[in-house]
């Protein structure tokens, strides 16, 4: 049984600490102004879309078959597919248009919530089902590296002027 707490503390620590360090954008974002804050919501933006893919990919799909809460899963998905829209959107403008700030906080707003409801009822449900945590802690593990290693590689691209189609993923 220590196994299986120490893996299912594991996905869901590495949950926690990505909602803080996006927060802490959050934060940084309010209180920077101009060219920074275009900066800030470029690595919140990043962070965002790593984390999303394993929530949707890895997490969920184990979570969703562990639990009886469909509408639960169910508006976890749709909120995340109001965070796409809104990513889509604010990549397609710069941080000096007059709407890049406003859709950006909304994006913290909505964001805020997600994570209120995901730490404080679909995680805590989850840690009580029979999850092979630790097979889910491997599957995310490996699927985090591979998508920060992707992502690495589009920011390399676009510091070398050739990544411009990528503004479109």
């Amino acid at each position: 049984m220590a196994g299986k707490t120490t893996c299912v503390s594991g996905v869901v620590e590495m949950l926690k600490e990505d909602h803080e360090n996006v927060k802490r954008l959050f934060e940084e974002f309010e209180a920077a102004d101009g060219q920074a804050q275009g900066a800030i919501a470029a690595r919140a933006i990043s962070e965002l879309d790593i984390h999303a893919e394993l929530e949707e990919k890895v997490i969920y799909p184990a979570i969703r078959n562990a639990i009886d809460d469909s509408d639960m899963m169910n508006e976890a998905v749709e909120e995340h597919h109001l965070v796409h829209v809104l990513i889509a959107e604010l990549k397609k403008l710069k941080p000096k248009d007059e709407k890049f700030h406003a859709k950006f906080c909304v994006l913290t707003e909505l964001v805020k919530h997600h994570i209120e409801e995901e730490e404080g009822e679909m995680l805590p449900e989850a840690e009580r089902r029979d999850i092979d945590w630790e097979a889910l802690e491997v599957a995310v593990a490996k699927r985090k590296d591979a998508l920060i290693m992707k992502s690495a590689g589009k920011k390399k691209m676009r510091a070398k002027g050739t990544g411009k189609s990528s503004r479109r993923t």
